[in-house]
């Protein structure tokens, strides 16, 4: 299946979401302005089309990608080499847009996704029986719970997770503001959501090692889930001073971990216990899944990130990601939750079936990713658009 064309399309939303974090707002931008939107991406091949979306993070958190650079990068490199090229052909594709254009993360994703929703839609498949079959078809969520000045804002946002949607695991910001406030946030909302709700936390590279074990001996007697990055993205070794003080209470990387090649490094240290994998941080499917080789060889698990604001193309990818891998791989829940209406609806999709029950997820069936476009709210949405095809 030759590809014929490509289209990156940056679209509006359905409205502004903004989140804080230690290491940075996450805000979608005011209306009419690129910054901060999803980038659509249509590849055509032989009468099947397939989508792909990804919101750059950046300005503002710690993917350096762009909404600019995400088109730039499609329109000018990955693009134009697509043309000709077999969607089935994803491994020499790979190999190529190493030696193009490297890195480029959130670019590759959107592509990535594409390939596999018309490859899946080519041979009448869902995505996850493309790339190992379904291990579970009811996926476990995760919130994640935005710092605020206020200790009542997280409380309040945490108790919409666990009693509107019915999450059970919850990760809550920190980093900002020191650990002892941290901490006190932490046992305001253990209060507040009971026993039953594990919770994690996530400092965003804004704690010190010595800060990091402090905190957790804190959180001891309040039934920490997990930790989450708490010290820089480069400091593998403190990661790994962290694991070995922290008496069996599971470290993940996140900010640590975008390629192949820092998952070894993670596993060569012993740093830490979970693998936090984000797709559009990875650059799609196809390199997550060697990723998930070197977890499941090296004895670590799996999270499955991404907010995927309002994109249920985005969430999608995760849900059939995270439905290929087996349950006892994956903890402690995926959070593509933000795709699936909690932040608003997704302005391009109409009523999928693609939603929360009892804070859980059943992965689309469908051809492809499982979502249908609506074509006519594209256009109505577009805020930029390319084309790349043949002369």
């Amino acid at each position: 299946m030759k590809i014929e064309r490509v289209d990156v399309v940056v679209t509006e939303l359905a409205g502004r979401v903004r989140r804080s974090m230690s290491s940075g707002a996450y805000d979608t931008g005011p209306a009419g302005s690129p910054m901060g939107k999803p980038v659509l991406v249509r590849i055509h091949a032989e009468g099947v089309v397939g989508y792909g979306q990804v919101r750059p993070t950046a300005p503002g958190h710690f993917v350096p990608d762009t909404v600019h650079s995400v088109v730039a990068a499609i329109r000018d490199i990955y693009g134009p080499y697509l043309i000709g090229k077999d969607v089935f052909d994803i491994e020499q594709i790979w190999a190529d847009f190493d030696l193009l254009l490297p890195f480029n993360s959130n670019a590759r994703a959107a592509v990535d996704f594409a390939l596999h929703d018309a490859m899946g839609k080519a041979a009448g498949l869902p995505v996850h029986k493309l790339i190992g079959g379904l291990c579970q078809s009811r996926i476990p969520l995760e919130w994640s719970v935005s710092l605020a000045d206020d200790v009542r804002a997280m409380v309040a946002d945490a108790e919409r997770a666990v009693g509107e949607f019915g999450i059970r695991v919850l990760c809550l910001k920190a980093g900002a503001r020191g650990w002892r406030e941290d901490v006190r946030n932490f046992a305001a909302v253990r209060e507040a959501v009971g026993p039953e709700v594990v919770i994690g936390v996530d400092p965003n590279t804004g704690w010190l090692v010595s800060e990091t074990i402090q905190a957790m001996n804190a959180l001891s007697a309040l039934d920490l889930g997990y930790v989450e990055q708490p010290v820089g993205r480069r400091d593998i070794a403190g990661l790994a001073r962290v694991r070995a003080a922290a008496n069996g209470v599971p470290v993940m990387a996140d900010e640590s971990l975008f390629t192949l090649h820092d998952a070894y490094e993670l596993a060569k240290a012993e740093a830490v216990d979970v693998l936090c994998i984000k797709l559009y941080k990875t650059g799609g499917i196809h390199p997550a899944k060697r990723i998930a080789a070197i977890a499941e060889a090296s004895a670590m698990r799996l999270n499955i990130g991404g907010l995927a604001v309002q994109s249920q193309l985005e969430a999608a990818a995760g849900a059939h990601f995270c439905a290929s891998l087996p349950e006892r791989q994956v903890m402690p829940g995926a959070e593509f939750i933000f795709g699936l209406g909690v932040a608003g609806p997704d302005p391009l999709v109409g009523e999928s079936g693609f939603a929360i029950r009892d804070g859980h997820v059943e992965v689309p069936a469908g051809p492809g990713l499982g979502i249908t476009i609506d074509e006519e709210a594209v256009a109505a949405r577009t805020i930029l658009s390319e084309t790349v095809s043949r002369g």
